[in-house]
């Protein structure tokens, strides 16, 4: 047969292939976001074992933030290269020896090169598997998929950090989190080499030798029929490079894309970063503040979450402008709560619950926007570049409050992120 096996794939139901490879790339992100928090349970003991102070030990936490961003930048591009599946072996590979190095450092110099290596595989993973996720989607499901992708992560951090406070209990020992993360990465190497197959849109964008032979076993597995040849190609192909991203026909959606998820990432942090002071400053013990915390984190899965379900409704770009607009208006509401547990509580969780659906929708868009040539590339670049917001929001913040501006005019300030980044998606070419 001629038919062209990407749009078999996009129409056909979700084979339990499919599924299998999307479950996987849940819990490749999972553990990302556990290797992540890894470093912030040990950070204590790190600290009294060596005598860090607490200069020295935020740059040992930033290291790995860093290495994140070089990680997702230049490890995406290396994805639309040589495929998805050794890229996302290579990570997997890299964490699971960053992660076993992290528990036989011996001093802050070698954990902080240690920690950017182990992030610039965390990062690799997380463009890589959004593309692996989108390419063995159907049309119906994709939205769902790629935005359940990427709450793997925050599914990750949340129960990895209760395993790793009864751990850190039970042992006393920081080294103990990095072997728990280092033994669960190695246990997944295996079985992403026998369940993970090359993605087919990458195998008919990038043309190996052996290529039609490797998408007709692909097909096998999944149950439909072999091509009789690839598809052509279209008359002008674009080579996956940083460059090409700024070439005359992407050069406008990167930026637009770059700018949009830096603002709603600069949002975002916000309030994951400042609820715990801001509670406490209203005369509520750390316990109650990180109730509220909690309780913005419960919005943060849901939203992810329900956009990724209502992505297989409704229109993509104007579902996540929208949840970007609606966290603007929940965070003024929050900055109106005055000193209420219950109602600080419920417009943290409600303006969670937007933010994140702004952030992670933002995922599938970029599925949606780039060609397969390039998706690992834009994937990568957007999220590594706009990680710059995670850094710079809590700093704006501060400075505001610093200042003493309101907790109103804080939020409202800070939710212009949500305000720019709605206009970015909104201003996207239709095509």
């Amino acid at each position: 047969m001629t038919n062209d096996p990407r749009a078999v794939i996009a129409a056909a139901p979700m084979h339990r292939l499919q599924i299998m490879v999307v479950a996987i790339c849940i819990a490749l992100n999972a553990l990302d976001g556990f290797d992540v928090l890894a470093i912030s349970f040990a950070a204590p003991g790190i600290a009294d074992e060596w005598g860090v102070d607490k200069a020295t030990l935020g740059i040992v936490l930033s290291m790995e933030l860093l290495g994140m961003a070089a990680g997702s930048v230049l490890i995406g591009n290396v994805a639309d290269r040589i495929g998805r599946r050794p890229t996302i072996l290579g990570c997997l590979l890299l964490m699971a020896c960053g992660m076993f190095a992290a528990a036989h450092a011996t001093g802050v110099t070698m954990l902080s090169a240690i920690r950017f290596l182990t992030g610039v595989g965390i990062g690799g993973m997380l463009s890589s598997t959004s593309a692996m996720v989108a390419e063995f989607s159907n049309d119906k499901r994709r939205g769902l998929n790629v935005a359940l992708n990427i709450a793997g992560y925050s599914t990750g951090a949340i129960l990895g950090g209760l395993v790793a406070s009864r751990l850190l209990a039970a042992t006393g020992d920081w080294r103990s989190v990095f072997l728990l993360g280092a033994i669960a990465t190695t246990m997944m190497i295996p079985l992403a080499f026998v369940f993970l197959p090359e993605s087919i849109e990458s195998l008919v964008a990038r043309r190996p030798a052996g290529a039609l032979a490797e998408v007709n076993r692909t097909l096998g597995r999944l149950g439909h029929a072999p091509a009789s040849d690839l598809p052509s190609l279209p008359a002008e192909t674009v080579k996956p490079s940083l460059a090409a991203l700024f070439s005359p026909g992407f050069a406008r959606i990167t930026v637009l894309l770059t700018v949009a998820y830096f603002a709603q990432i600069l949002f975002f942090y916000y309030i994951q970063k400042w609820i715990p002071k801001i509670v406490v400053d209203m005369g509520f013990d750390a316990a109650q503040a990180g109730g509220v915390l909690v309780a913005a984190n419960v919005g943060n899965l849901l939203g992810a979450v329900v956009i990724g379900l209502a992505s297989q409704r409704f229109a993509l770009r104007p579902l996540v402008a929208g949840s970007m607009l609606a966290g603007f208006v929940a965070i003024g509401v929050f900055g109106v709560a005055g000193a209420d547990l219950v109602r600080l509580s419920i417009t943290a969780a409600v303006a969670a619950f937007f933010i994140n659906a702004g952030v992670v929708g933002m995922y599938p868009v970029l599925a949606q926007t780039y060609p397969a040539t390039l998706r690992a590339s834009g994937t990568g670049f957007v999220i590594g570049i706009g990680r710059g917001g995670s850094a710079l929001g809590p700093v704006v913040a501060g400075a505001l409050f610093a200042g003493g501006s309101s907790l109103l005019t804080v939020s409202l300030v800070m939710g212009l992120g949500g305000l720019v980044a709605a206009a970015m998606i909104l201003m996207l070419p239709r095509s």
